[in-house]
């Protein structure tokens, strides 16, 4: 296989989300696990490869769909984490400051208030069983935002949704800062949102079509 994934450039130095994500969690979350899923991630696709001209030989995909849940997961791995690192922001550099344009008159639009959607998006990923990421997302077939949550390291897509904001709460992103109080982390993910990231993820995502 040529091609290989890689883990994109960090917009930031470990330390600088603190204090409400550790230097020492960012330096495991980013080179230990996203690099982990990244390897798997192109190890998975070079076996499929090889099972791809095994099958073509035998006419049997068996081994190809065996490795569909290990691209699935590795795959998803890389998506969500790379999109989350982007996400997010130092506070000196803008992270909390919450958006006074398309994005939040759309919050307002699909959540009444900005203190609603806050409130709802923070719930629904607190409440998630086991790991997983809860989601913003947009939906163009019904032009609206959608709070959502996935399982593991499943993407967004197979849902219909443009990912625009997400929240890892697998225990490894918070749990030797915080321990088992997800709710905690949670609330104070808020104020290290990159605001600016995710309404231009908005506004590409909710842009009309062009021919």
């Amino acid at each position: 296989m040529a091609f290989k994934y890689q883990l994109p450039p960090l917009p930031y130095d470990f330390g600088d989300l603190e204090p409400v994500i550790s230097a020492e969690i960012m330096n495991l979350h980013y080179t230990k696990h996203h690099q982990t899923y990244v390897n798997n991630l192109n190890k998975a696709l070079e076996q499929y490869e090889e099972a791809q001209i095994k099958a073509e030989k035998s006419n049997d995909p068996t081994d190809l769909i065996a490795l569909q849940s290990a691209i699935k997961f590795n795959g998803g791995g890389h998506i969500n984490h790379s999109i989350f690192w982007t996400n997010l922001a130092p506070k000196n550099q803008g992270g909390g400051t919450v958006p006074n344009g398309e994005l939040q008159n759309a919050v307002k639009k699909d959540f009444e208030s900005w203190e609603k959607f806050i409130e709802e998006f923070s719930a629904r990923t607190v409440a998630i069983q086991g790991s997983g990421w809860g989601w913003l997302g947009y939906c163009k077939q019904h032009h609206r935002l959608q709070i959502t949550a996935c399982e593991n390291q499943d993407p967004l897509s197979p849902k219909g949704l443009i990912p625009l904001l997400g929240i890892d709460v697998w225990e490894h992103a918070y749990y030797l800062q915080y321990k088992n109080v997800r709710a905690e982390y949670v609330k104070n993910i808020w104020d290290i949102v990159n605001w600016k990231n995710v309404e231009e993820r908005y506004k590409l995502a909710s842009a009309p079509k062009t021919n």
